[in-house]
């Protein structure tokens, strides 16, 4: 077997240190990469010098002196007759953003995506996504590029990280860069790591159960790639071959003016097509004559599934979904030679393939666009709207659930798999902080989220040895129906989990309580979202004068046949923004019971800063619930218009509550 020093044969760099790239001001910055072992690296950027000697392993790690905010600047790395050169290069504050789907949501799938979007025009926000890995063996690298913030890149950024950091740009005036390491439907244990989880006796078993599985993993997963090719092949449609072309579905000559229209971006079942499968798309586009024979930027949107683009009957583009998974969120961006542009009439072809689940461009319209490359985004003409189509293929509507996937590579929910996989490579990067969007997926586990939670955050930490940097992160939001009376929630039980975890030093919670869906886990109000976790590192990090929440729950008084609420309010000191109110209303979603813990719906309210609770069905109250549910009808808020925290005065386990 070739040890990894003797497959280092060249001097190399880190994924996270290349072109486009944002560094931590006013930090010692880590540069790392890979060369032949015992050579000698030299690295130098803005004035700032270093060496390091590539070890054993290959692995060389060279540390600069802190740089202010700036750039554009250029790295230069050699190592003997070897050199590398990574320029436009600033430096400014750096963030990661991490968690399941919530934070992986693209900004193209958010509230007035098609504003957002075309406003998104910003070359000092950047964004490097972390590709996923989900590893058993800790990985080397991660693989990813920075990308500037452009109408044409930003769609695809996480929404949260993009908003988050757009107030940080607007505040600070300095160059923002988000690394985005995110996968929807992940549980937190997964981004923990092995030592942390066995470090803790409450996790120990997460880790020791799984090691037990990974015993007999490859029989295990030889049985799953059997079951999973056997469902494909009973269950997936296959795609019979592309007759669209040709029958000249592509072809300018064909005349399609009696196909029916479609309006684009969207899902085609939305649009009337209750079916899967093959469907062409079709647009006839007018070009200037100045556009004839320059090669042209063509942008659509996220196509589900998988695509093959033309233009004038010549493909140009398109990608596969069983090449790429994440395909169907990818926006299409590819290039129309020259050579096939005219002026005046052109014709453009999509034919789109899609087996399972959503079908088509379903993106936003400004990434609906084509221009000359080189161009400014203001001359591109829009290509969103009303489009010909044909169906090449209908499958009917299939509905199917794949085999589970069992433990091991490959599994995202596996122990430690995206910690080794999209955490550990990026460590030692100097950063600022995290932000953090996740729960959903571990909210049958309140009770153990009160200890899993905390031991990632400092695992975290410790793993880059920058002290406690600032972690903040989001509270689940309001989902599902309505709940006509008191009863025990999960969804409740999780969100506690993460308001206690404020008691780990230097983190910080975003509430969004009121701004949730219940028919959707994916609320699109991602803007809020970016704001509120914004607020928190504006006032803690940055020192400026901004409420950084809502009301927090802090103590409780009997005061006879009532109680009284107490509140740590989230505003500066003496600011009005501490004013305690309700919207729309007197308090609602408060609940109060007696020792026989028996809730009830409670009356309340608001004297000075605290909250009075009461019930003439409890004449001697012991306990008070707010927002206990899965959609509470919270309205508590600060006079900055920060929604309150959900929060209980008991810590009754539910085993010993009276059923709802």
């Amino acid at each position: 077997m070739t040890s990894v020093a003797e497959s280092v044969t060249s001097l190399t760099l880190a994924a996270l240190f290349s072109e486009g790239m944002v560094l931590q001001r006013e930090r010692p910055l880590p540069i790392w990469g890979w060369a032949p072992p015992g050579a000698r690296v030299a690295v130098a950027l803005a004035g700032a010098r270093a060496e390091a000697t590539a070890g054993d392993d290959g692995r060389w790690r060279a540390t600069l002196a802190p740089l202010p905010a700036g750039g554009p600047h250029t790295l230069t790395v050699t190592a003997g007759a070897e050199a590398l050169t990574v320029g436009d290069i600033l430096v400014g504050e750096v963030w990661i953003c991490s968690g399941q789907s919530n934070m992986e949501w693209p900004l193209s799938l958010a509230r007035d995506a098609e504003a957002e979007i075309r406003a998104a025009d910003d070359p000092g926000l950047r964004m490097f996504t972390v590709a996923k890995a989900a590893v058993y063996a800790p990985a080397r690298d991660v693989q990813g590029a920075w990308q500037p913030c452009t109408p044409g890149t930003a769609g695809n950024f996480s929404a949260v990280g993009y908003f988050f950091a757009r107030e940080l740009r607007r505040r600070l005036g300095i160059p923002v860069g988000m690394i985005n390491a995110s996968w929807g439907g992940t549980v937190a244990e997964a981004w923990t790591s092995r030592e942390a989880l066995e470090a803790d006796p409450a996790l120990r078993g997460i880790a020791d159960d799984y090691e037990a599985m990974m015993a007999g993993v490859d029989d295990v997963q030889a049985a799953y790639r059997t079951a999973y090719a056997a469902w494909e092949r009973r269950a997936l449609p296959e795609d019979a071959g592309n007759s669209g072309h040709p029958r000249g579905w592509a072809d300018p000559a064909t005349d399609a003016a009696d196909w029916p229209t479609m309006a684009l971006p969207g899902n085609w079942q939305d649009r009337g097509l209750r079916h899967h499968g093959v469907v062409w798309f079709r647009l006839e586009l007018d070009l200037p004559a100045a556009w004839a024979g320059r090669d042209l930027d063509l942008h659509l949107a996220p196509i589900d599934k998988s695509d093959i683009t033309y233009w004038n009957n010549v493909p140009v583009g398109g990608i596969d979904f069983r090449e790429h998974p994440l395909a169907w969120c990818t926006p299409r961006a590819y290039t129309v030679p020259g050579a096939l542009v005219t002026a005046g009439r052109n014709t453009l072809a999509v034919r789109v393939f899609s087996h399972m689940y959503a079908s088509g461009m379903i993106g936003s319209a400004a990434q609906m666009r084509v221009k000359p490359v080189g161009a400014p985004e203001a001359d591109a003409i829009p290509l969103a709207g009303a489009w010909r189509y044909q169906v090449e293929q209908n499958f009917g509507l299939t509905q199917v659930s794949p085999p589970p996937m069992p433990p091991g590579p490959g599994n995202p929910n596996s122990p430690y798999a995206l910690h080794r996989g999209m955490i550990a490579p990026l460590v030692p990067y100097a950063l600022r902080g995290a932000i953090w969007y996740q729960g959903e997926s571990n909210a049958d586990r309140g009770d153990q989220y009160r200890a899993l939670f905390p031991a990632m955050i400092a695992d975290w930490r410790r793993q880059w040895g920058q002290g406690d940097f600032p972690f903040y992160y989001v509270q689940l939001a309001n989902y599902m129906a309505e709940t006509p009376e008191p009863g025990e929630s999960r969804w409740a039980e999780l969100r506690e989990a993460q308001r206690l975890t404020l008691s780990c030093p230097n983190t910080g919670m975003a509430v969004i309580i009121d701004i949730g869906d219940a028919a959707d886990i994916h609320p699109t109000n991602k803007q809020d979202v970016g704001l509120r976790l914004a607020r928190w590192a504006l006032a803690k990090d940055y020192g400026q004068e901004v409420v950084y929440s809502g009301p927090l729950y802090r103590a409780m008084r009997v005061e006879g046949g009532a109680i009284r609420l107490f509140f740590d309010p989230g505003a500066p000191a003496s600011s009005p923004a501490q004013r305690l109110m309700a919207q729309d209303g007197p308090p609602r979603a408060f609940q109060i019971a007696g020792a026989d813990r028996r809730f009830v719906w409670a009356d309340a309210v608001i004297d000075g800063d605290t909250v009075v609770v009461s019930s003439p069905r409890v004449p001697a109250p012991v306990a008070v619930r707010y927002g206990w549910a899965n959609n509470p009808p919270c309205n508590l808020y600060n006079a900055a218009g920060l929604p309150a925290s959900p929060f209980r005065t008991d810590d009754w386990p539910p085993s010993d509550r009276e059923p709802q």
